[in-house]
């Protein structure tokens, strides 16, 4: 579900009280009716004090900026690939483009350059068979809007292609599914083309995924920001920690050259196939009562555990004693 206003407000003092900023996405693609009610909502969403609204529609751009001083980011759902868009998207008031993940760091820095605009691009996640805010093939085979929210993600589904040969010539496949984004190794040419903020596909995932994204990627920048290169045994050690979470294959997709076949996911998809999973949430550590957690996923006595910390190493640890809230022995 969406967040009540109320719960808009208190997220964004919550974040803001830790220096962290708050986007919001108005990237749905709207028809009038929908345009009706965002006025009221833009000037709720200023008075909140917002940092952007991350949009994808000219009717809604043009909304945001009759009614509030809100900075409008043009959203990946818009496909900027030139610079000619970007210098367009500008005029009509945005401050940032996060470009279309068709595009090379390189082709993303000729934007950033030629069109005085801040430049995002995404480094890690899911990626789209697509041209961003361009499928329907969900609205065909769900009757959901991949572009107003209901994405079912029906290029993920396995299909049978015919050949028009015989039976034996159908071929069962995921064609249209693509691996996972990761640009860990690529960051350095980021660096260099001055893009001014990475982004990570998280929507729909798990704390455990974005928290443990945003760590690896963070260390990574302060690693290269305090030594000037990424040459450290640390590089394997993020990668490890990329591998622990949940995805499909990775691929550096468009980021160096032009994707080819080589980025199709042609698999079924198998969360077995990923051995780490999060057991939940610490709630209180002290020499006393040892750790607390609140418990998501079973664990048992003798496993062992990792604690991911905000900043610094994985804390390992081995449960051999396991207790209650009532202190009681358990070995579950």
């Amino acid at each position: 579900e969406n967040f009540t206003l109320e719960e808009l407000k208190e997220g964004v003092d919550f974040a803001h009280e830790r220096n962290a900023k708050v986007y919001v996405v108005l990237n749905s693609f709207l028809h009038d009716k929908d345009l009706e009610e965002l006025p009221e909502f833009v000037r709720y969403l200023e008075t909140i004090k917002i940092d952007a609204v991350i949009v994808s529609d000219l009717g809604v751009v043009k909304t945001v900026s009759a009614h509030s001083k809100i900075p409008i980011h043009i959203s990946t759902q818009a496909s900027v690939l030139n610079a000619e868009s970007a210098k367009l998207w500008k005029k009509m008031g945005a401050t940032r483009v996060i470009v279309g993940r068709e595009l090379s760091v390189k082709e993303s820095g000729i934007i950033k350059r030629e069109a005085g605009l801040e430049v995002e691009m995404f480094i890690h996640g899911s990626m789209c068979m697509a041209y961003s805010g361009n499928c329907v093939i969900s609205n065909f085979t769900q009757g959901r809007d991949s572009n107003r929210g209901g994405c079912a993600h029906s290029c993920r589904f396995e299909y049978s292609i015919d050949f028009g040969l015989d039976t034996m010539e159908k071929k069962k496949a995921f064609f249209m599914s693509s691996k996972d984004l990761e640009g860990l190794r690529v960051l350095p040419e980021f660096i260099s083309e001055e893009i001014d903020s990475i982004k990570i596909e998280g929507r729909m995932k798990s704390n455990l995924y974005a928290g443990t994204m945003s760590k690896v990627y963070k260390e990574a920048l302060e690693f290269y920001r305090e030594h000037g290169h990424f040459l450290s045994d640390k590089l394997l050690a993020w990668e490890e920690e990329l591998s622990k979470v949940s995805h499909r294959d990775y691929t550096e997709a468009s980021l160096v050259e032009k994707a080819g076949a080589d980025s199709i996911y042609n698999e079924r998809e198998n969360s077995a196939d990923n051995e780490w999973k999060s057991i939940g949430h610490v709630v209180e550590a002290n020499p006393q009562a040892g750790i607390i957690v609140e418990v998501r996923n079973a664990f048992n006595q003798g496993d062992t555990l990792e604690i991911i910390p905000f900043k610094g190493e994985i804390i390992k640890i081995v449960a051999n004693e396991i207790m209650s809230l009532t202190m009681n022995p358990i070995t579950r």
